[in-house]
């Protein structure tokens, strides 16, 4: 494989973003060289994500644009839709040559030389822990902010969901392979830990004593003086116990900020979404958190136009929001995935009815998100540096304790330091300031 040189999409969550990193290092470890141009690549490699259906589509359009390029590649898709639709993509579209699914990348080396005696690859296996013990022992600088996936796969099955079909059974790393990882990121300067999790706060590191939690984890990593900063995402809201809740409270390098998906605000919804939760619980997790941590922001995912919703169901997803107040948020249209369970269910509800709904939802969302960015401005709050901009180098970019991204004007910031910084102005997305 040497002097060969490889390119990766990215498609998804931060989860794929952080096992095409793990890719990348695997690939640069074996003598391959990283371009950022697939034109320039022998191998073009698509890690998908398969939550929505446009992602799919997406991939083979992607596909098509790199085939259009007249040169010969060697095509891996990897990740979730390589999961589920397995070996049906050779059939689907013949340039493709590896297909490899989310717990298998340490296996792509081998499946490269493989290639050399022209036989198609493919696997799909789970086998999580062979992953992490692999990956593990692969690191490339992140960034001041940087992620380790901590937690894969999900036991809860919601009917709209393909994750448990792609990503397996819920596993959770060690404590000690994650403070491994830590330390290593930490060397190469990392201040802020994100961990990542399809149920992240489903943690349970069952190698220990006994059985550690997610809020045992962050006490550990606490403790590197190094780290400035924790989060996590994302979560469930049944997995939000009183000793992650309490964690909050007492941590001060936990963020004062949290992603916890509701997906509705309907009690008939949820129940046919399989949440496991109604709205009170729901409400009743938040006022739980409140009442720990005072300032704690939340944010959420909504799903919009689910089967057999009606206007009272999204009403009752407005009221939720004015309840609450989530200062960010992703919404969506529903979007049937082969194989799950709401996959089957009848839905009369006309599209157009179903964006109209988004757009007042998402307007909703974005007052709220502005009136609490709005609240900052002639403040000065406390950001983590994260980088300079390369296209106006007057500028850095860095985050508030509750994730709002703020670009600053100044030519003397130094990445990696906290610093207070006077906001000057807003919009629903930023902040803008001086320091």
């Amino acid at each position: 494989m040497q002097n060969r040189s490889f390119y990766v999409k990215s498609y998804g969550c931060q989860m794929n973003v952080y096992d095409s990193q793990k890719i990348t290092s695997i690939l640069e470890s074996k003598g391959l060289k990283n371009k950022l141009d697939p034109k320039s690549a022998d191998l073009v490699i698509f890690n998908t994500c398969n939550i929505r259906e446009k992602a799919a589509h997406k991939l083979y359009s992607d596909i098509g644009r790199v085939n259009k390029l007249g040169l010969k590649k060697t095509i891996a898709v990897v990740g979730c839709v390589a999961q589920a639709e397995n070996s049906e993509m050779f059939r689907k579209n013949k340039s493709i040559d590896i297909v490899l699914g989310p717990q298998s990348y340490h296996l792509l080396p081998k499946m490269l030389d493989d290639l050399e005696n022209n036989f198609k690859q493919i696997n799909t296996d789970f086998i999580v822990n062979e992953k992490f013990d692999y990956l593990s022992e692969q690191m490339r600088p992140q960034g001041v902010s940087s992620m380790v996936t901590i937690q894969e796969g999900c036991d809860k099955f919601c009917s709209f969901c393909v994750v448990p079909y792609t990503r397996g059974p819920e596993y959770s790393r060690s404590i000690k392979s994650i403070s491994d990882e830590v330390k290593l990121l930490s060397q190469k300067g990392a201040k802020e830990i994100v961990f990542l999790g399809q149920n992240v706060n489903a943690y349970n590191d069952k190698s220990s004593n006994n059985d550690a939690k997610l809020s045992d984890l962050i006490r550990a990593i606490s403790e590197f003086d190094s780290v400035k900063r924790i989060r996590y995402t994302t979560s469930h809201p049944i997995n939000m116990d009183e000793e992650l809740i309490q964690e909050h409270k007492n941590n001060m390098k936990l963020m004062p900020f949290l992603h916890l998906p509701v997906q509705s605000g309907s009690e008939s919804i949820l129940k046919k979404m399989n949440r496991k939760y109604d709205p009170d619980f729901y409400r009743r997790t938040i006022d739980r958190l409140k009442k720990a941590k005072p300032d704690i922001e939340i944010s959420s995912d909504f799903i919009v136009g689910y089967p057999g919703e009606t206007d009272q169901d999204f009403n009752d997803t407005l009221k939720l929001i004015d309840d609450i107040e989530f200062t960010q948020s992703y919404s969506f249209i529903y979007s049937s995935r082969p194989g799950t369970k709401s996959s089957t269910e009848a839905d009369s509800t006309p599209i157009s009815v179903k964006k109209e709904r988004l757009l007042v939802l998402q307007e909703k969302l974005k007052k709220i998100q502005y009136s609490f960015n709005n609240e900052f401005c002639n403040k000065t709050v406390k950001v983590l540096i994260e980088n300079q901009s390369s296209s106006n180098p007057e500028y850095f970019f860095g985050r508030t304790p509750f994730m709002q991204s703020v670009y600053i004007k100044s030519n003397d910031l130094v990445p990696g330091h906290e610093k207070d910084i006077d906001i000057t102005s807003c919009n629903h997305k930023s902040l803008y300031g001086t320091c």
